[in-house]
């Protein structure tokens, strides 16, 4: 017998509602956003001023280094952290850490003839606090959006930020021009908008309160925890791993695009119209990461789009004029940014709330970590063998990234379950005792972005799944949350 159709009630039931009417979603969105373009004025204007300062662009690239370590210094940290503590007491205090120090810089180069020193130790405090927030952001994405939209959510941040980008080198270069203090102004209070918008989002952003009679573990121990909810996982260890790879090659990449333009005799407003075609290209990616999700798989996405990179790579060096290599570049980054909302889609899914913020904060350091050896690399491979070669030589190391995911399906394999279907990763604590094969209620409670866990319906012998070994870190969580917040 045919089946009814359904009711137009049952389809809205069914698909929810536009993220841009999630009120604290747009809060967030909106706040990062602001604060994303006031640090990409900054970033411009930090270099120039000590240029113009000094003249020493050994001290402008140390100022530069002085924030990356800062945050690298904090980033497991503020992980753990994120974990531990009100996060959005986080997102209210770090930002006005931020803001100070950007204040104090446009104080001190108002008055002119600021300190080096003191601006480079305004840079790493700056750098310090922004780790210390970097682990907060996935949780509070979590929280605030339906699991149905993690994929649309990520692509929009993704996008977000690359608009902030294209939009803060000239904004940048404007505010300079009119004042040297006016970016760091400007920056000091994007990061304002922060504080104010976690204020505004009515939902709980957690963590959990810890109501156990037991002794709460040690910083040290939930850090542990963090990298022991990696190794237990397949699909993290892997992604990770590979992730950092990738954006290392990618970071090498980047500044060969510059050279390659230059080499083809292009000049600034040649790099510029050919960064911005990269960068629109990331954001069209952004757009069409979650649309191919729906229509191909994540694994079919992540598998063309590592090739569709490849290809530009070797394109890239065949075409002569600097705008052919923006257009290029702009179908290199469209691919580019699906694999990465794929990859951080499906870590929002798969990690705990409890854990999440320890888990995002290891993955960026160790992309972060090892990024600075792209550059350094490329422009070695450059002055030794040539740029065409160099890029040629990116493009071999990019195509065994590429061949790497069909050797290494079996840790992908929570890539062929739709990502509003994909079940929590079991504790450290829960990974170690139960062995491959034991089974798992499938009706587990999951994490919802209300921060209110779901009821549990009683399971039956039909409803118990027993995965592969080969897949014990996928395994659903057998316990469910606690139910307090710590900032509620």
């Amino acid at each position: 017998m045919a089946q009814p159709r359904p009711t137009e009630t049952e389809d809205a039931q069914a698909k929810p509602p536009s993220l841009w009417r999630n009120r604290d979603y747009v809060y967030w969105w909106s706040g990062n956003g602001l604060s994303t373009l006031g640090t990409s004025v900054s970033t411009l204007a930090f270099p120039l001023l000590i240029l113009y300062t000094t003249g020493s662009a050994t001290q402008a690239g140390t100022i530069t280094v002085l924030h990356m370590l800062g945050k690298l210094g904090t980033l497991a940290l503020g992980g753990a952290l994120a974990d531990r503590v009100s996060r959005r007491a986080i997102l209210c205090s770090v930002p006005l850490v931020e803001a100070l120090a950007m204040g104090v810089v446009a104080l001190l180069v108002y008055r002119g003839d600021p300190s080096i020193i003191a601006l480079d130790a305004m840079a790493l405090v700056s750098g310090l606090a922004a780790g210390m927030k970097i682990g907060v952001s996935m949780p509070v994405l979590r929280r605030v959006v339906p699991k149905e939209q993690v994929a649309n959510a990520t692509a929009q941040s993704m996008g977000r930020d690359m608009v902030a980008q294209l939009i803060g080198a000239p904004l940048g270069g404007l505010l300079y021009s009119m004042a040297r203090w006016i970016p760091f102004l400007f920056d000091a209070l994007s990061f304002l908008f922060v504080t104010v918008s976690s204020l505004l989002i009515r939902r709980p952003l957690g963590p959990d309160r810890h109501t156990g009679d037991e002794p709460r573990p040690s910083l040290a121990s939930d850090m542990g925890d963090g990298l022991r909810m990696i190794k237990n996982s397949n699909y993290l260890l892997f992604t990770i791993i590979w992730g950092a790879l990738l954006n290392t090659v990618a970071q090498g990449f980047t500044l060969l695009f510059i050279v390659l333009i230059h080499h083809r005799g292009g000049g600034p407003t040649a790099v510029g119209m050919a960064t911005s075609l990269a960068v629109a290209g990331g954001v069209i990616g952004a757009v069409a990461g979650p649309w191919l999700m729906q229509k191909l798989g994540a694994r079919r996405v992540l598998h063309l789009s590592s090739w569709v990179f490849v290809a530009s790579f070797a394109v890239v060096v065949a075409v002569p004029q600097p705008w052919q290599i923006g257009l290029v570049m702009m179908v290199g980054m469209t691919s580019m940014v699906p694999m990465n909302v794929v990859t951080e889609s499906y870590e929002v899914r798969l990690v705990p709330d409890a854990y999440l913020g320890r888990v995002a904060a290891t993955s960026r350091f160790c992309f972060q970590g090892v990024q600075w050896i792209g550059p350094l690399a490329a422009g070695i491979l450059a002055d030794a063998a040539g740029v065409e070669k160099a890029v040629l030589i990116l493009a071999a190391a990019m195509t065994l990234l590429a061949i790497t995911l069909h050797f290494g399906r079996r840790h992908l394999d929570v890539l062929d379950t739709p990502l509003t279907e994909v079940e929590e990763l079991p504790p450290p604590s829960a990974a170690k005792a139960l062995p491959a094969s034991t089974a798992v209620p499938k009706g587990v409670s999951e994490s919802v972005s209300e921060g209110v866990p779901e009821s549990t319906p009683e399971s039956t012998p039909d409803e118990v799944r027993t995965e592969p070994s080969t897949q014990s870190g996928e395994l659903a969580a057998a316990s469910n949350r606690d139910t307090g917040e710590s900032d509620r």
